[in-house]
């Protein structure tokens, strides 16, 4: 679940539970596929927040760039990743209880004034990944002209004959 550059990752993926990795293929597969360097950790903002904390500090010393966090129910994990950085901290809340996910993305959208985190929609790791590419995109010509091509090609998709 790990690729990694000359320098380590510079988006980290963190979950609440080994459950939710599957849900977070599409945010993986994107990075791989625009050749992002990235890591997937499984820590808890109400279990394990001392180790979050520690991780979040080591992550920003070693070269991370962007976070996305996934969480369903309360979502605290985008909101705590947050609180410790400067950095961006993209959310996906995640579907699974009988409010469908939208609970995630309230609790996830109404962060306090002064601690953003950027939302997309419910299960949609995907945007997380292509926001967090192009969050990086700003910096590298090489990977925004990557994304462009990404998306003439999703757009080529509709096209009729």
């Amino acid at each position: 679940m790990k690729t990694t550059g000359k320098n380590g990752p510079l988006v980290a993926i963190v979950i609440g539970s080994p459950n939710d990795a599957p849900r977070i293929k599409d945010a993986m597969d994107t990075l791989e596929s625009l050749g992002i360097p990235y890591e997937v950790k499984v820590l808890s903002a109400h279990r394990t927040p001392e180790r979050l904390s520690k991780y979040v500090e080591k992550a920003c010393s070693s070269g991370v760039r962007v976070f996305i966090a996934c969480a369903g129910l309360s979502a605290a994990l985008p909101g705590a990743i947050a609180g410790l950085t400067t950095l961006p901290v993209i959310g996906v809340p995640l579907s699974g209880s009988t409010l469908g996910g939208l609970e995630a993305l309230l609790s996830i959208a109404q962060m306090p004034k002064g601690v953003p985190v950027a939302t997309v929609g419910i299960d949609n790791a995907k945007n997380a990944g292509l926001l967090a590419a192009q969050i990086l995109g700003l910096l590298d010509n090489a990977l925004e002209e990557k994304l462009r091509a990404m998306r003439e090609h999703e757009k080529n998709k509709y096209d009729l004959p």
